[in-house]
């Protein structure tokens, strides 16, 4: 058994059904207790997303905020990731995706709640909160191993998974795609053959990462701010371009994702281990890309300049909607209109496909579209995942300068290095520590759904009487 399949072995252990159950049963719960918040309060969720409070404690704008943790979100999970998850699980992942999302709407909301609720401020003046501090100070001192056990697995996620080596990747695979996709241009490094532009890119976005996390919470949130509504909205634009184009092949794309979403298209005997490698990639893959759960977007929820728990929460929420009911829907659906889902490509080679071959243009154009997209949206990611990582060492460590600052060049290295490694490994890896770092986090949230419940609660009663006073 070779180190990849050993890989598999354990990342199939790690999302199994308990996992499942658990994401979904916990976005199900708190549905539930919310009383289906998600739908009643998204539009005002969205008009808090765009206004900010005035003098209120915190780093950085609600917006802000915002914006760094999309900025993590919005990634290779919304393109590669997507990607991944079709071609593995088949298109019904895509329905799974969507349904965990949902659910994940509530579960999201409940962590910027938690967020704000729980944080601290040290006494340089940074805001600093997360799973870890709503873990020991919601849950009780006893239950600080299983904060510092979050903020291991947290660790190990930014540093060697879903902050690093996946998103700069993505970015390599797409820029050679573009550049040298027959690889033609190679250089021997450390005994292997790569394409130049796979070398040009790994310094590149190293380089382009260190100028921007030495400055820390700020520096990053100025740059995202920029960085996610563009791409975000010439994303959707590009693939309702997609949609547009090939409408009439969009009714015959529903239909086959329902279809093999309950292992119908499977043949005798195989409808359920069909739908079951369905919802597994749908749901694996939508909580990569989403991070509903995965306990991340709260430690950015934390900094926002905020006076209640419950409007950061509503924000946070919006980000799963953006992020995988509008993104991913649209990356899925391109997928299977184009055929592209159905030629066992790999990852970041399949989207580029759909956009070759969707977009009314040339194949070259649509591989140069998709290129840009993944280097913005990866770019951001990595800046995210270093917030997100590096508080989850000042968690375990305190704030010892010289340890943060040797961590920063670690994750630096790592951006690096990705480029370099198979695609297969490096999923694999970040479904892993993904998976690991769920763990803490749900049972915190399922533990503190009652303080969600009373601040919500809370709030909109007192929003109820403030009306009716005026």
């Amino acid at each position: 058994m070779n180190f990849t399949e050993i890989l598999k072995e354990i990342d199939g252990f790690v999302w199994g059904v308990p996992l499942i159950v658990l994401i979904l049963g916990t976005g199900i719960l708190l549905t539930c207790r919310l009383k289906l918040l998600q739908m009643r309060k998204l539009g005002k969720a969205f008009r808090f997303m765009v206004s900010n409070e005035d003098e209120a404690e915190g780093e950085v704008t609600s917006f802000g905020a915002f914006c760094t943790a999309m900025a993590a979100t919005i990634g290779t999970g919304n393109i590669v990731g997507v990607a991944t998850a079709v071609t593995a699980g088949g298109p019904g992942a895509l329905f799974w995706m969507i349904v965990a999302a949902f659910f994940g709407m509530a579960t999201k909301y409940s962590e910027g709640v938690l967020a704000i609720k729980y944080r601290t401020v040290d006494e340089e003046g940074h805001a600093l909160g997360g799973p870890f501090y709503y873990i020991e100070r919601g849950m009780g001192p006893k239950w600080k191993w299983l904060a510092k056990l979050f903020a291991v697995f947290g660790m190990g996620a930014g540093l060697l998974g879903i902050g690093t080596i996946t998103q700069v990747n993505g970015i390599a695979t797409a820029v050679q795609n573009f550049a040298d996709p027959e690889r033609e241009h190679l250089v021997t490094l450390f005994g292997n053959e790569y394409s130049i532009s796979i070398v040009i890119t790994a310094v590149v976005v190293a380089g382009a990462t260190a100028l921007v996390v030495i400055g820390g919470i700020k520096r990053i949130a100025s740059v995202t701010t920029i960085i996610v509504p563009f791409m975000a909205v010439a994303y959707v634009l590009i693939c309702l371009t997609i949609l547009i184009y090939n409408i009439k092949a969009f009714p015959a794309a529903i239909v086959e994702v329902v279809q093999s979403a309950f292992g119908l298209r499977a043949v005798a005997g195989g409808a359920l281990g069909a739908m079951m490698a369905a919802m597994q990639n749908g749901v694996a893959r939508g909580i990569f890309s989403n991070e509903a759960g995965l306990g991340s977007a709260p430690i950015a929820a934390a900094a926002a300049k905020t006076h209640t728990s419950v409007r950061q929460g509503l924000i946070s929420m919006t980000g799963t909607f953006i992020d995988t009911i509008v993104i991913c829907t649209m990356t899925g659906t391109t997928l299977v209109i184009t055929g592209a889902a159905d030629l066992g490509l790999e990852g970041a080679e399949c989207t580029a496909y759909a956009f070759g071959q969707g977009l009314p243009w040339s194949p070259k154009v649509g591989a140069f579209v998709l290129m840009m997209c993944l280097i913005f949206f990866a770019f951001t990611t990595i800046l995210g995942w270093d917030y997100y990582s590096e508080r989850c060492l000042e968690y375990l460590t305190g704030k010892k300068k010289g340890v943060l600052m040797t961590y920063k060049w670690l994750y630096i290295i790592a951006v690096l290095i990705g480029s370099f490694l198979t695609v297969e490994a490096v999923w694999t890896i970040a479904d892993i520590f993904n998976g690991l770092m769920a763990i803490p986090n749900l049972i915190a949230l399922v533990t503190l759904s009652g303080v969600v419940v009373k601040e919500t609660k809370d709030f909109f009663n007192r929003e109820a009487h403030l009306e009716l006073r005026s």
